[in-house]
């Protein structure tokens, strides 16, 4: 599937994509995301954003990510669906 996202809709990517023999699902943009990493790199970035002093290393970076990963509930982790489901009914 692709989203529209620029990555995705690059002449190098729509080629490679051609080369391979590989037939691609437009999604619309906008629309609920279906790949679980997609759910868990969104509540990470909600989490960082949320920080009142922005990392300004990577190292930074890295180590608040590695915080919010942890702080992450395992049940979220294993069923990242039912959370953002919720909140696309509360919308």
């Amino acid at each position: 599937m692709q989203d529209n996202a620029r990555p995705h809709v690059a002449g190098v990517c729509q080629q490679f994509l051609q080369d391979e023999g590989t037939d691609a699902m437009d999604w619309a943009a906008h629309s609920p995301d279906l790949s679980p990493i997609e759910h868990i790199w969104d509540i990470m970035s909600r989490s960082i954003h949320q920080r009142h002093v922005a990392p300004q290393t990577v190292q930074e970076l890295v180590d608040a990510l590695v915080q919010v990963w942890e702080e992450i509930p395992q049940e979220t982790i294993r069923h990242p669906h039912e959370e953002h489901a919720q909140a696309l009914v509360q919308r």
